[in-house]
């Protein structure tokens, strides 16, 4: 199903979101359905007016590569290096912004067999990053605007 996303400046924005306690099968699926057809590469449950810990991404999805991906009770453990992307969020249409994140992050989070780890870098940790804050209730309008690529 797809459902109604959250537009900015609207208060579930900036709030930050409880753990997932139950069952997150059938607003992940949800939520999925709504990135896609959004024609978006990730979206955080508060996006769709949930306040849990959960987000689901698909970076591959737009370049024939396909990997759709659910975030329960997501954590960064570690965060290397920099980049910068110019980002855009489906909450705040035609607002691209330049922003600085980690090249590499490891995301702990809950499957459906535990609690396990993995690593990102390049534009998927960027994207990690993006759902995160949302989750913590930062906006890309929160964070500064970088004028430039950082040096290597």
């Amino acid at each position: 199903m797809i459902r109604p996303i959250v537009m900015y400046p609207d208060p579930i924005l900036a709030a930050a979101c409880a753990l997932v306690t139950g069952d997150a099968a059938a607003l992940s699926r949800d939520m999925l359905d709504t990135m896609y057809a959004a024609n978006g590469r990730g979206l955080a449950a508060s996006q769709v007016a949930v306040t849990e810990r959960m987000f689901v991404m698909d970076c591959g999805w737009k370049t024939g590569v396909p990997d759709p991906r659910v975030f329960v009770n997501p954590e960064i453990t570690q965060r290397q290096g920099r980049q910068v992307n110019i980002e855009g969020c489906l909450s705040i249409p035609d607002t691209p912004r330049r922003i600085e994140r980690p090249a590499r992050v490891r995301l702990a989070f809950d499957g459906p067999t535990g609690r396990r780890s993995e690593d990102f870098s390049g534009f998927a940790a960027a994207c990690v990053c993006h759902e995160m804050d949302h989750l913590n209730g930062v906006l890309i309008l929160d964070l500064p605007e970088v004028a430039e690529e950082p040096p290597a």
